[in-house]
């Protein structure tokens, strides 16, 4: 759904979507609060360059290595995952919890700095648009569009253009980390709203079937009786090369036994 336009106030839909947690927050932008243009991820190396060496010296701190132990594009795939899940988790969280896909772009979201954690992200005011229509599969149709044309074209999927230019990362990595942070944030949704669980996996896995995240990985069911899902990936975010890591539960490398026994663990089996 190219060139959509936003027709109301977002604030509540981002408000509803907070009550997930801090990777779905969206804080108020203020003056003298530290923070910095989110466009200067995709416009300053130099911004990129020290968070992922900061990240670096972090992951190696608690492996008890060396921080040149540490491949510097293993912690660049780190540090993207984590941009990705706070750039693309607002507004999953507001479609799902508060019927509206926010306007959020690179050029009206604030970022600062953090030791640890999700980023921190603030906006001004936001529009959005509702998502209305008489049919759900229509509905959920137009929703996933929205949010793959602004969550994973118009912000991931840059921020992720830059990190492989300057770290040598491939697009599967990341296009594969996007779609993680994706299934992550349905994941937390899910567990958060039970109730919402079925609509923030549908929503997902039509994202997953739009443009650059077609093919990265799929959304399966274990449990027939509970609508949670999780994502399979067909590739790996390279955390496995830290040394003394294991591989993430969605990782292409995880055995399938081990994958089977985090699904149940998850679902309280």
């Amino acid at each position: 759904m190219p060139g959509w336009q936003a027709n109301a106030d977002a604030s509540g839909a981002l408000a509803a979507a907070a009550d997930a947690g801090p990777y779905f927050t969206i804080e108020p932008w203020a003056e003298d609060k530290g923070w910095r243009p989110a466009n200067l991820l995709v416009c300053d190396p130099a911004v990129l360059a020290e968070r992922v060496s900061y990240a670096r010296a972090v992951i190696a701190g608690r492996a008890q290595i060396a921080p040149a132990e540490v491949a510097e594009r293993v912690a660049a795939s780190i540090v993207f995952l984590g941009l990705a899940s706070r750039l693309v988790s607002p507004s999953l969280g507001a479609a799902v919890l508060g019927g509206m896909v926010p306007y959020l772009t690179l050029d009206n979201l604030w970022w600062r700095p953090v030791s640890g954690g999700p980023v921190p992200l603030a906006a001004g005011p936001a529009a959005g648009r509702e998502i209305d229509g008489a049919e759900p599969g229509r509905r959920l149709d137009d929703a996933a569009a929205m949010l793959s044309e602004h969550c994973v074209q118009g912000m991931a999927s840059p921020v992720a253009d830059v990190f492989g230019g300057l770290f040598r990362l491939s697009p599967l990595v990341l296009r594969g980390n996007i779609a993680s942070a994706l299934a992550g944030a349905a994941g937390m949704l899910a567990r958060s709203f039970p109730d919402r669980a079925e609509t923030a996996a549908q929503l997902t896995a039509r994202m997953l079937a739009l443009g650059p995240l077609r093919g990265t990985g799929e959304l399966v069911q274990p449990d027939t009786s509970q609508p949670r899902r999780f994502l399979i990936r067909r590739s790996c975010c390279l955390y496995y090369r830290v040394p003394g890591a294991g591989t993430c539960g969605d990782c292409v490398l995880t055995p399938e036994h081990v994958r089977r026994q985090q699904w149940q663990a998850a679902l309280g089996r």
